[in-house]
């Protein structure tokens, strides 16, 4: 059992977030965890788990979430940035003016707020490492989805300039994490989503991948194994 660290994760209300908080509490680390649901989903109430309801579109929200966890629960030693939107499939020129831009304040501002309020203690601490949620999206590109590719491609860059910002001790990684039968895959891809793995299945792969990740990954492209 590796030893007990404070593993924070947004977007935990359901799909990979929700079954990473899972995993992560099962081998036995403390899981601060955000979503847009009111209620705290099953695990957060006991063990010393943190969950709130955030806004990630909201920079003061985050700033406050971030004083309640860091006094309530202390400064992460693994962040996730996992919380994403997914534009519905069409064609860029059909896609509204709020869709687009409500989808890059969470994919992309969520990330920076996030890294903006949480980052500074990890650094003065001197440890710290920080994953982005990318997607094979953000190192390929599609019809229809032009929105997310445009969101996870920036999340690439994004990490890259971080990384290069970091001190010693701290890193920053994008992490793609495959292709897995979820809400969102089914949404893109119907039936076709059926022959990807679940998130279960996906999560016994991914989070010990995660939870071995230690600076010395500082800057790099990953994807799930």
């Amino acid at each position: 059992m590796p030893h007990q660290k404070r593993v924070l994760i947004t977007g935990v209300s359901r799909g990979l977030g929700l079954t990473m908080a899972e995993g992560f509490i099962e081998r036995g680390h403390r899981v601060a965890g955000c979503s847009r649901m009111k209620s705290a989903p099953a695990g957060f109430t006991e063990g010393g788990h943190h969950y709130t309801r955030v806004d990630l579109s909201n920079d003061e929200a985050v700033r406050e979430w971030s004083v309640r966890v860091i006094a309530e629960y202390g400064v992460p030693d693994l962040l996730i940035n996992n919380a994403a939107l997914m534009n519905r499939s069409a064609p860029l020129w059909e896609i509204s003016e709020a869709e687009f831009t409500g989808l890059i304040e969470v994919n992309i501002n969520g990330i920076a707020r996030v890294i903006r309020h949480f980052t500074p203690l990890m650094i003065e601490r001197g440890s710290g490492i920080i994953v982005n949620f990318s997607s094979g999206w953000g190192r390929s590109t599609a019809p229809e989805v032009a929105p997310y590719c445009a969101s996870k491609w920036a999340v690439e860059g994004l990490t890259q300039a971080l990384a290069q910002e970091l001190p010693h001790g701290v890193a920053a990684v994008s992490f793609n994490p495959g292709i897995i039968n979820t809400v969102m895959l089914q949404n893109c891809f119907g039936e076709e989503s059926r022959h990807y793995p679940g998130p279960d299945e996906w999560a016994k792969r991914a989070i010990p991948f995660l939870d071995e990740l230690d600076s010395s990954e500082n800057g790099k492209a990953l994807s799930c194994p």
